[in-house]
């Protein structure tokens, strides 16, 4: 019993190595988990014959590689990444857009926790208090999110039925090239070339009803200016009452998912650049303003620009180094 157990935590170990980063040599394996190299290619099978899409690739010692499978394996996460996971799923499922799923992966999550972490998780409740003047978002199906993702990355045109009451529409399909998936104010959007219109359009993704077959590929056009959230902003300018000329205006990459970040991205544009990352615009009264309300999203952050932006977020990372130390730094006014 003693020797399936010790067997079964070095799997975990070595799985855990795994997910850690891409490749790993056969020797850097042996040695982090104090076995030998024929141990390791043991426990590698055993992994395999568990569902673990592991490879092997050649070079100067050889090495492993964790890649994506068809199926969904067990998942091994250490106890800060599964509070992280639950606090992120608690967040999504204040979303109308997602709320239904981010429970259920939730529910999912929180079943095979240990007790110790499913108490901390309980502890930790999220309500999400919207701005005021936002309304209320209307609710989207997650596999149209799914289906209008894999049209953009594809670059394939798309027909679909348009209207408030989708049942009860007679038009024509709409015909188009979409090109971005953005979120604002608590609503997603397709921002498209409408074919039949020849122009620019920006539907809203809950009055969107996708037919197939998908059409022929295109080649991506041109957004006017060049700046898919500059081009939702003008397009809404003064429609709902929120601000859109912010003296102050900044872009970043996030490593959150859009559907995490568009809850409380209050009057910011979301713009889904993959399952794990997004770009934010945002704005404010002041640069430093602005900095500082993106850390709110706890997570890394890449600056697109201006420089200005850059700026601000190394004047206010000094700042809160020096309140830290408790230490002051004056800066020039």
């Amino acid at each position: 019993m003693a020797s399936v157990q010790k067997t079964s935590s070095r799997l975990l170990a070595l799985l855990s190595l795994l997910q850690t980063r891409r490749d790993w040599s056969g020797d850097d394996l042996a040695e982090r988990l104090g076995i030998t190299p024929r141990t390791v290619r043991r426990d590698i099978d055993r992994l395999r014959e568990l569902g673990y899409p592991i490879q092997t690739f050649k070079g100067p010692a050889g090495g492993y590689r964790l890649d994506a499978g068809s199926q969904l394996p067990p998942l091994l996460f250490d106890d800060g990444q599964a509070v992280a996971l639950a606090l992120a799923l608690q967040a999504a499922a204040t979303s109308t857009t997602i709320g239904e799923d981010a429970q259920r992966a939730l529910a999912t999550v929180r079943q095979v926790m240990p007790s110790r972490l499913r108490h901390r998780i309980d502890l930790l409740r999220i309500t999400a208090v919207r701005p005021p003047g936002t309304g209320h978002a209307a609710p989207v199906d997650s596999r149209t999110l799914v289906e209008l993702s894999d049209v953009i990355h594809a670059r394939a045109e798309l027909r679909f039925d348009y209207g408030r009451d989708l049942a009860a529409t007679a038009e024509r399909p709409r015909r188009t090239q979409p090109h971005h998936l953005v979120t604002w104010h608590g609503h997603w959007y397709l921002v498209a070339w409408d074919l039949d219109r020849e122009d620019w359009r920006v539907f809203r993704v809950d009055r969107v009803r996708p037919r197939t077959p998908t059409g022929p590929r295109f080649t991506p056009r041109e957004i006017p200016g060049g700046d898919v959230g500059a081009f939702v902003t003008s397009r809404f300018r003064g429609n709902d009452g929120t601000r859109t000329d912010w003296p102050c205006q900044g872009q970043v990459i996030l490593d959150l998912p859009a559907t995490v970040a568009a809850p409380f991205a209050q009057d910011g544009i979301v713009e889904a650049l993959g399952p794990d990352r997004c770009r934010l615009t945002l704005g404010s009264w002041s640069w430093t303003g602005l900095a500082a309300a993106l850390g709110r999203f706890d997570t890394d952050i890449e600056v697109v620009g201006p420089p200005e932006l850059k700026d601000a977020c190394a004047q206010l990372a000094t700042r809160y180094a020096n309140a830290a130390r408790g230490t002051r730094h004056p800066f020039p006014r």
